[in-house]
């Protein structure tokens, strides 16, 4: 995703109260039609996954409030100079990154994301940041029993990077022979065992085709939490990852990608095309490209080194194959002309 909002930035420091957002590596972009709904649209089936997905966020931008937390947040609008076509532009931002919970105290997520112990220790990993009724605005007070910090890292891996002239050489030619760079992926144990919110299963016998159906739960440039389907795998040759094209933005980072029919989890998002261009009214919009085009979403395989971390649970009603999940439609907004003005993150 991206270390910060380069373009913005003067804006963000207006404030100390308010959160500075770190997404890291490369942004997304919309395929096609706008796919992303609030928690409220989707169906019951995608509402219970939804639960078991954690928003992260800097431990400087939660506030304890008696018996909750009160997140630190922007507006979406402001902060971007977003065009008024643009869908969300009136709700908070603020969440770097997602996650999902894999086991009773395992949240899996990217590893860009978590970079140390340091930075794991420094964040809080947060359920019920969303919008969970039609109308209503989103939840940016949470109990704390939904919030929950970090014990340690259990594994995590950002592939090889290069640290000599002739370590880069090799790192390119590894990269080249494997459809890109090693797997990005973490996962981190918390403090506590979660209450309230359930497992999700991974997919232990991953047999990834062209084509399959997908969709992804997670926080796009850090907003409430949305679920966007209408995707499939573009590619699925690379050793460690798999390409989509999936609707993500910066924040997406460590989001479960799961399988429309089984809703089982194929992988994590972890890397994109560009989130933002300037349009010609000097405001930015979202860009988008056909379905079929662009660059495509880059997803962390459920390699033997992630799953082989997660305990594989006895009994989990989900793990069975499941309906299809329902493609609900939200009108996307008007097409705008944009010029290819990169003020994506950074």
């Amino acid at each position: 995703m991206k270390e910060l909002f380069r373009v913005f930035l003067s804006l963000l420091l207006l404030s100390a109260a308010l959160p500075v957002l770190s997404f890291a590596d490369d942004g997304k972009s919309i395929y096609g039609d706008d796919d992303r709904l609030e928690y409220h649209q989707a169906s019951a089936d995608l509402q219970k996954l939804a639960d078991s997905v954690v928003s992260l966020w800097e431990s400087k931008n939660l506030t304890a409030s008696g018996s909750n937390f009160k997140l630190a947040t922007m507006n979406f609008g402001k902060a971007l100079k977003l065009c008024p076509t643009e869908k969300f532009l009136d709700q908070p931002i603020g969440a770097f990154c997602s996650g999902t919970l894999v086991g009773e105290d395992i949240i899996m997520t990217a590893g860009h994301c978590i970079t140390d112990e340091a930075k794991c220790k420094d964040t809080k990993f947060v359920f019920g940041y969303k919008v969970g009724k039609k109308d209503a605005t989103a939840t940016t007070t949470v109990p704390a029993g939904d919030v929950y910090g970090c014990k340690k890292i259990i594994k995590r891996n950002l592939g090889r990077q290069p640290t000599t002239f002739v370590n880069t050489i090799a790192v390119l030619i590894g990269n080249l022979i494997n459809g890109g760079p090693g797997p990005d992926y973490a996962l981190v144990q918390l403090d506590k065992k979660v209450s309230g919110h359930k497992a999700l299963p991974v997919n232990r016998k991953q047999k990834l085709v062209k084509d399959t159906k997908l969709f992804v739960i997670g926080h796009p440039v850090g907003l409430p939490l949305k679920v966007a389907g209408g995707a499939s795998i573009r590619d699925a040759s690379p050793k460690y990852f798999f390409m989509t094209d999936l609707d993500t933005f910066g924040g997406n980072s460590g989001s479960a990608v799961f399988n429309a029919k089984t809703n089982l989890i194929e992988g994590i998002l972890v890397r994109g095309g560009t989130d933002f261009v300037k349009g010609p009214a000097g405001c930015t919009v979202s860009y988008q490209v056909g379905q079929k085009e662009g660059k495509g979403e880059a997803v962390t395989k459920m390699l033997s080194s992630i799953v082989n971390n997660i305990p594989a649970p006895k009994t989990i009603k989900n793990e069975k194959a499941a309906a299809d999940v329902v493609d609900m439609k939200v009108d996307a907004p008007a097409p705008v002309d944009t010029e290819k003005t990169d003020v994506s993150f950074n």
